[in-house]
């Protein structure tokens, strides 16, 4: 079985690639969670997949992902990384976060997002 360092970077070459919902497939539990800062986790693989989808409706245009740092150990792995994308306004966002991800049987169980909602 790979190490969740390498099972890291093949996720980060589907996200590059534009391929993120087959990613979702690939890299997380059924039951995984996912968590944006501080708010409610969203629970179930079905649902994230449908909260994803709306995250991606609000992208006219990606630009770029790049990813900064990465690293693993134990069941835990950490990804910095930026993406750029116009949005359906026409307008350039940008944005860096840090995804800590908690991994279980060679899948993501749970992943908790940290960036500045503000921006």
């Amino acid at each position: 079985m790979p190490s969740i360092q390498e099972r890291l970077e093949q996720m980060q070459d589907y996200i590059k690639s534009g391929r993120v919902l087959e990613a979702m497939r690939e890299f997380y539990a059924q039951d995984c969670a996912m968590q944006e800062n501080a708010n409610p986790p969203c629970v179930g693989l079905p649902a994230n997949i449908e909260r994803e989808k709306q995250f991606l409706a609000q992208v006219k245009e990606w630009k770029g992902y790049t990813v900064k740092a990465l690293a693993a150990r134990g069941d835990v792995g950490f990804v910095e990384s930026a993406m750029d994308f116009i949005n359906q306004q026409g307008q350039p966002v940008h944005m860096e976060q840090v995804s800590v991800t908690r991994w279980r049987g060679g899948k993501i169980a749970h992943e908790r997002f940290y960036y500045n909602a503000g921006k």
